[in-house]
């Protein structure tokens, strides 16, 4: 006796194994039913970009909000300490007020993310510094920045601006 790697001769077709075909009718209806889920998963899919469009597109337009209310306060501050130059001829205390005043907008940079870049002492950096003079510098090893005309400030890792300083070169 030989051994059917087929398995045993069957004369009936494989889908009627399955149960009794499907009618024409039913089949139009599945498919009207995948058409319309098809067409709805479209509709979702084009109202979730644009929603998301519309979400992004506003999110740009407010950025700047946060950023805003914390230096309101801060400009009140200013306004403040016009006004009191006005009227006061205190040197001293103006001076104290926009030291302070100086320190909250620092600190409101801060938060937002923007550090000052490191300069006097450090090595020059042209991604960071910008050399807006050469000198020599007595114990100072070239290529050093010994000065700074203006600093400079990143946001996170951007630079914003450069810090503008003075560069020893040999003696």
């Amino acid at each position: 006796m030989t051994h059917d790697p087929a398995g045993p001769a069957d004369d009936t077709p494989d889908h009627a194994a399955a149960g009794p075909a499907p009618d024409q009718g039913d089949l139009e209806a599945r498919l009207r039913d995948a058409e319309d889920r098809l067409m709805r998963s479209q509709a979702e899919l084009e109202n979730f970009r644009k929603r998301s469009q519309r979400e992004l597109d506003e999110a740009r337009r407010y950025r700047e909000i946060d950023l805003l209310r914390d230096l309101l306060p801060v400009l009140d501050n200013v306004e403040r300490a016009i006004a009191a130059a006005a009227r006061s001829t205190d040197v001293e205390s103006l001076l104290s007020g926009f030291r302070l005043t100086g320190k909250q907008i620092e600190k409101v940079l801060l938060i937002h993310g923007c550090k000052p870049i490191e300069t006097d002492g450090q090595p020059f950096d042209p991604t960071v510094h910008e050399a807006i003079l050469q000198q020599p510098v007595a114990g100072t090893a070239p290529g050093t920045v010994v000065g700074v005309a203006a600093k400079g400030d990143r946001l996170h890792d951007r630079v914003v601006r450069p810090a503008q300083g003075i560069v020893s070169t040999e003696a």
